[in-house]
């Protein structure tokens, strides 16, 4: 069965954000980085629905678990200094 991978920007609509390039950098410079010990869908500026979406598709590893691990590495990554 071939799996499906999806762009950030299908996952930003997922969860109700918008999902221009432009907005997405700007979430993840504005939210990250998360400290290295804080799982992705704990971070507290997600929705309760929001992080239920996130721990839903991480647990049955679907189509958005790529995606989704994704954005985990770019909202944990230090900047370049």
């Amino acid at each position: 069965m071939e799996s499906t991978v999806h762009p950030f920007s299908e996952l930003f609509a997922q969860l109700g954000l918008p999902n221009d390039e432009a907005a997405i950098r700007a979430f993840i410079a504005e939210h990250g980085p998360l400290p290295d010990d804080m799982r992705l869908e704990e971070a507290p500026f997600w929705t309760d629905s929001q992080a239920q979406l996130l721990r839903e598709e991480r647990i049955e590893d679907a189509d958005w678990i790529v995606v989704i691990d994704q954005l985990n590495v770019a909202l944990h990554a230090h900047p370049a200094t």
